[in-house]
């Protein structure tokens, strides 16, 4: 039997970037929104941003639906990228030059490939937001980037796409043939996957090296099975994952249905320690309301870094 405790709290990352991934439902917005606020309350301009195609954030802050980046205080602004809005600033930073890759395979006007890549192919967004967020980091107005998203899986896929174009060109010199101009910028369609390659290597690195990863999950059985299929993933590419947050861990026992349900999450917790013990764990309670406020989100934000923030 595994002996454990909820008193293992987060610690602040020198990273300024810190994304949460997992499973919908387990509380990752809720744990994104309460580190976008520690952070900012001890003295870092942080902008929290969500890619969620059902974005949580403003609901979280009360401040409705976010259609452009929206201050919390005066260390914390908020952002939900939507599909329109990923649409544009897509478009306006590559999406002509992915369009004239595909244009060649495939004869589709460019507002139906456009819609199809942001609405259809979700991962090519999420492409587009880990180089977006990267060219956050790389300014100067933000100390700290949170970002809110869905497993990464398909998006680190997505990361590769290009060289295995390219490799597969390279092995079909007919079909090359046919499609060696890109049709507006009259560029070799090579050239302009190299470009595309070079440009998901940088945001693959990135990933790698500046960003910190927190996963939540909560100690219910379909999401310990789902935790391995998104770590054997990140560990595919080459991410390192140090901190899981189990979320909803039940600490308050004081009736026989929360005792009962205690000791059902304890199977669970057990099997998270044993099974990842390289990893820091850290518990964080159920609470008895609703998670919506700055209020409440500090209740959070002490419950997950050990302190209260003035």
């Amino acid at each position: 039997m595994v002996k454990h405790s909820a008193e293992n709290r987060l610690s602040s990352t020198d990273k300024k970037v810190v994304m949460f991934v997992g499973k919908g439902g387990v509380g990752k917005t809720t744990c994104a929104a309460a580190t976008a606020l520690h952070y900012s309350l001890n003295g870092n301009k942080t902008l929290a941003i969500s890619t969620d195609p059902t974005p949580s954030l403003g609901h979280i802050f009360e401040t409705g639906r976010c259609t452009q980046r929206t201050s919390i205080n005066n260390g914390l602004l908020i952002d939900e990228i939507g599909v329109e809005k990923a649409k544009e600033m897509w478009d306006g930073k590559f999406g002509r030059e992915v369009y004239e890759v595909f244009s060649s395979f495939v004869d589709v006007d460019y507002q139906r490939f456009l819609d199809f890549v942001t609405e259809v192919l979700p991962g090519l967004k999420d492409e587009f937001m880990v180089d977006y967020t990267r060219e956050l980091a790389l300014g100067g107005d933000f100390g700290k980037i949170i970002w809110d998203t869905a497993p990464l899986g398909q998006t680190l896929g997505l990361l590769g796409m290009p060289s295995l174009l390219r490799d597969h060109l390279k092995t079909a010199p007919r079909i090359y043939s046919s499609i060696r101009l890109g049709g507006e910028s009259k560029r070799s369609v090579m050239n302009i996957l190299s470009g595309w390659e070079e440009l998901s290597a940088l945001d693959m690195e990135f990933l790698r090296t500046e960003v910190e990863f927190m996963l939540v999950t909560i100690p219910e059985a379909l999401a310990v099975e789902q935790l391995e299929d998104i770590l054997a993933e990140l560990r595919r590419y080459g991410i390192t994952l140090k901190r899981l947050i189990v979320n909803n861990v039940i600490m308050d026992t004081g009736s026989e249905f929360l005792a009962a349900l205690a000791r059902q999450q304890k199977e669970y917790l057990d099997r998270l320690y044993d099974t990842y013990a390289d990893l820091a764990i850290i518990e964080l309670a159920r609470f008895p309301h609703e998670i919506k406020g700055l209020e409440k989100l500090r209740l959070v934000e002490a419950a997950l870094y050990g302190k209260k923030t003035a």
